[in-house]
């Protein structure tokens, strides 16, 4: 396995991506006229616009951004087939079942001490806040995290992908 990646930019973006690549410390080397060979570190790191188009180990890169302008859905985005109503969340009974009178309602919690509210306010307040941040840009097909969109486009593009 190579510990390169070999990048063939599309003829139309080679010179900004060659701008891009002799940018880089140490500079990126050329393979061919056509061809560079990107550290991974640095691939995930270039621009998302030098890369549309390029072929990337002999397969088309396919951009997020290109996706959405020529009106594609995201690798692993469900089709959205209608609005969701109150109605429609509840599931429907089975037939020949009988419906009985509905549970009564249990009683109130007490409600906590002052200090202990906003205890559990600043507490859940600040872990909330940081799975947030966890969970950002999770895959959605797995239970994998990135930190950026583009990391968990190019994971679903490559680890998702439908052949």
């Amino acid at each position: 396995m190579s510990s390169m990646i070999r990048v063939q930019p599309a003829p139309g973006r080679r010179v900004e991506f060659a701008r891009w690549a002799t940018g880089q410390t140490p500079k990126v080397r050329t393979m061919s006229p056509s061809e560079f060979a990107v550290p991974p570190r640095l691939f995930v790191q270039a621009p998302e616009d030098i890369l549309i188009g390029s072929l990337i180990d002999g397969h088309r890169y396919v951009s997020p951004d290109e996706d959405a302008a020529e009106g594609r859905p995201a690798p692993g985005v469900p089709e959205l087939l209608g609005v969701a109503t109150p109605a429609g969340l509840i599931p429907a009974p089975e037939a020949g079942a009988i419906e009985g009178p509905a549970p009564a309602p249990g009683p109130d919690p007490a409600p906590p001490a002052d200090g202990q509210e906003q205890q559990e306010a600043d507490d859940s307040g600040s872990s909330d806040r940081a799975q947030a941040e966890a969970s950002a840009y999770r895959c959605g097909l797995c239970p994998r995290s990135f930190n950026t969109v583009r990391g968990r486009e190019a994971h679903r593009r490559q680890a998702h992908r439908e052949d």
